[in-house]
């Protein structure tokens, strides 16, 4: 007796083995789409951006001017470049996600000022609170630790959205 019992559960396994495999499928396919992962920076498109001051996106130190700013294709949004309208200068940059409390009204690159050094801090777009954040460089935590902070908005735009 106890070796037919033995021999239904073996079969009882092997006939729901199809099922597990089916709803293990479904699980893995469903989930996310129930709980989504946060999301990611949403900086749409090349956002142009006239800056007046020299600053520091990630370690690179950039003159002032006129910029475009985007998101590198195949970084899986986590690295941007900023780059001179004439293309004579450019850097790249890593990037994490941000949050902002609200939706921002205008398309803005935010700078942490220490002193007289700006550093590229956080950038959004308009009418999403879900931005990009530049990480701390060590030379930025050095001069933080030194000077006092201020922060400075810049205006982005979307080519063809603003008039010189």
């Amino acid at each position: 007796m106890f070796t037919k019992s033995l021999d239904t559960a073996h079969r009882m396994h092997k006939g729901t083995k199809p099922f597990q495999l089916l709803s293990f499928f479904i699980v893995l396919v469903f989930v996310p789409t129930i709980h989504p992962a946060n999301a990611a920076a949403q900086i749409v498109g090349d956002l142009q951006v006239s800056i007046p001051f020299q600053f520091y996106a990630g370690n690179a130190k950039l003159p002032a001017g006129k910029y475009v700013v985007r998101v590198l294709d195949n970084s899986d949004l986590k690295v941007m470049e900023i780059s001179s309208a004439d293309r004579s200068t450019a850097a790249l940059f890593e990037v994490q996600d941000v949050e902002a409390n609200s939706a921002p009204r205008k398309s803005e690159l935010i700078f942490n000022k220490y002193g007289n050094r700006y550093f590229l801090t956080e950038i959004f777009d308009e009418g999403n609170p879900d931005g990009s954040r530049v990480p701390e460089s060590q030379y930025k935590k050095r001069v933080g630790q030194a000077a006092e902070e201020a922060q400075t908005h810049v205006p982005a735009y979307h080519q063809g959205t603003h008039s010189n």
